[in-house]
């Protein structure tokens, strides 16, 4: 939609409602400003790496009625604190803070996810909310970094804090801030993050506070029920009316716990769409499987899980006309009335009972999101891109001459062949997080980045290709421990409407291949730890791409002359296309596969299902 399409909407949201088109104009720029103003001062301001480098952390405002106003990035949740502490209690200069997963409201997905939470006043009253979380280096636990792959036990995990408020009137918590730095490894970078986040944040609320001294409270609040209300209906009109009603079942997978043996964890949703109706989705997880003794559990069965709507709704964005027309819409509290979730009883993957572990719940609720877009390819005869896995968290531990020291990094992977596009490569799924510069790396740790680059072949083939993983080598320069937690090591991303799966996850060491769940495993200095992370699915049949892409592959290094031949049956000599010997070749691979798979697991799939080649929700 061009800049005076989206005008016109935002004039007749306005003039639907009775309000101001500009100054609604100008409330949603105001809080989009403001949400970037806060991130910016985090990022200029934090100390440690995850924050301040790799940035993964976001910011969100929220009005009185606990709204997600911003739309930008998914946020933790206002709920816990309003729940424990009473809005008309609340001071100017109160800073609130949590990371009790199980007390969270289903906000916060593991430990290391700190939240810091502010309120905004006007009249003496609170009006709205301003709130950062983000991932932080070491919050306690079994090992560095707070994510034991093998915990059995949220205990094991770290230091859980429930709602409290860390500063009072301006005035900070001393002693609560001393009992979490001293549970850290890395009690300097805690500290000057949380003193980062907390001054951003009070930051952001006098700037949000300044919005309604301009221009009076009841005239923002009404903008706020009208940016809500317009995602509401911009969403049910452009992106509901694509879906056909009925009901539709589909299930995806974590391959393991890191306690119990690799086998299926499933993650089932059952999608019932009436448009109709005034909740037309209903999202049903029934058929997930039981909690894992490891850590993957995600607690989403808090506040008719609310921050599951918000997370899995941006898959719905790909139903847009255009990308760019996705690529303008915003996730806020108006995708709430539109889904109502029903949850098995307590004990699954989403459901788990306190103190089930949670540190790699990543598993789930990335998977979730593939889980969503593969129920709705079956519904729209595979109008929505294959799967992806683009986070993954990998690093080193150990002593140098400065101390103790860790390097955590969040790489990306590639996201999924789309039926208009191939996909990107090395993305990652949080907005504009990014993985740590190697000239900052070789600085600030004990090893060299011998080479970061692209992995040939990585991307599933598809008549639109997905898109590949990172290839990084890194080579230690004193001895160390690595860690991993990753999934997609054994499953791979799934390929759609006829387009192949991608390839896993791997690391080795020196040619001694790892688990995707390791807490501690040696590495000697001189030793070359090579990681590949995971390629997006294809889209479409391979057999069906343009022979001149697949050669324009070829000379950019992304995939190789023997990945041409056997998965795309092009035939290239000197760089050019045999036409003649691809069309034969083409006939014949057709002939020998028989029609294409409207979902493609990769090998990883019967290896773990007892030999099974698909699973039994993947026919149409």
């Amino acid at each position: 939609m061009n800049g005076e399409a989206m005008n016109g909407e935002v004039a007749n949201t306005a003039m639907g409602t009775g309000i101001d088109p500009i100054l609604l104009e100008i409330v949603e720029g105001t809080l989009a400003s403001v949400e970037r103003e806060v991130e910016t001062a985090i990022a200029r301001t934090a100390r440690s790496p995850m924050i301040r480098d790799a940035h993964d952390f976001r910011a969100g405002i929220h009005d009185r009625r606990l709204r997600k106003l911003t739309g930008r990035s998914y946020s933790a949740l206002v709920q816990p604190v309003a729940r424990d502490f009473p809005l008309d209690e609340m001071c100017p200069g109160d800073v609130f803070f949590h990371n009790d997963v199980y007390l969270s409201e289903g906000g916060i997905g593991h430990l290391p996810d700190l939240c810091v939470t502010v309120p905004v006043f006007h009249g003496g009253e609170v009006v709205a909310f301003v709130q950062a979380f983000g991932h932080h280096d070491d919050i306690g636990g079994a090992v560095p970094g707070s994510m034991p792959s093998h915990a059995r036990s949220a205990f094991e995990e770290g230091l859980m804090v429930p709602p409290i408020k860390l500063w009072d009137r301006g005035v900070p918590n001393e002693a609560a801030l001393t009992i979490m730095t001293r549970n850290s490894r890395m009690p300097d970078s805690l500290a000057g993050d949380l003193d980062a986040e907390c001054s951003a944040c009070l930051m952001g609320a006098r700037r949000l506070g300044e919005l309604f001294d301009r221009y009076g409270r009841a005239a923002i609040e009404a903008c706020f029920d009208a940016i809500i209300d317009k995602t509401t209906d911009t969403f049910r009109r452009e992106l509901l009316a694509k879906i056909p009603d009925g009901t539709f079942v589909w299930e995806d997978y974590a391959e393991h716990d890191g306690v119990d043996p690799p086998r299926l964890h499933a993650q089932r949703i059952t999608l019932t769409v009436d448009k109709s109706a005034d909740v037309p989705l209903v999202i049903d997880f029934a058929g997930t499987s039981p909690q894992a003794k490891g850590p993957i559990n995600h607690a989403g069965d808090y506040a008719d899980g609310v921050f599951l709507k918000k997370w899995l709704a941006p898959v719905l964005r790909n139903l847009a006309d255009t990308p760019e027309r996705a690529a303008e819409l915003d996730v806020n509290e108006g995708v709430v009335p539109l889904i109502e979730m029903r949850f098995p009883e307590k004990g699954t993957l989403l459901t788990p009972v306190f103190p089930a572990p949670t540190n790699a719940r990543t598993f789930v609720i990335l998977r979730l999101l593939g889980v969503l877009a593969g129920v709705l390819a079956k519904a729209t005869n595979g109008r929505m891109p294959a799967d992806q896995e683009t986070i993954r968290y990998t690093g080193v531990y150990g002593e140098d001459d400065r101390g103790p020291y860790l390097m955590r990094e969040v790489l990306g992977g590639g996201s999924g062949g789309r039926y208009y596009a191939d996909g990107e490569d090395t993305i990652h799924v949080v907005p504009d997080s990014r993985n740590i510069p190697a000239e900052f790396a070789e600085a600030r740790w004990p090893f060299v980045v011998e080479r970061l680059g692209l992995a040939v072949d990585s991307g599933g083939p598809g008549e639109y290709r997905g898109g590949l993983g990172y290839d990084k080598h890194i080579r230690m320069l004193r001895d160390a421990s690595f860690m991993s937690i990753a999934d997609r090591s054994i499953l791979s991303c799934w390929g759609v409407n006829g387009g192949r799966a991608g390839r896993p996850f791997r690391v080795d060491i020196d040619g001694e291949e790892m688990e995707g769940l390791v807490d501690d495993h040696p590495v000697k200095a001189g030793q070359v730890i090579r990681i590949r992370t995971t390629g997006g699915g294809g889209w479409g049949d391979p057999l069906n791409r343009d022979p001149s892409r697949v050669a324009a592959d070829v000379r950019d290094g992304k995939v190789s002359i023997e990945g041409a031949r056997t998965d795309y049956g092009v035939i290239l000599t000197d760089g050019t296309v045999d036409e003649e010997a691809t069309t034969a070749l083409r006939d014949r691979l057709r002939t020998e596969r028989g029609p294409a798979p409207f979902f493609d697991r990769g090998p990883g799939y019967p290896e773990l299902s007892g030999g099974l080649p698909s699973a039994p929700l993947d026919t149409l």
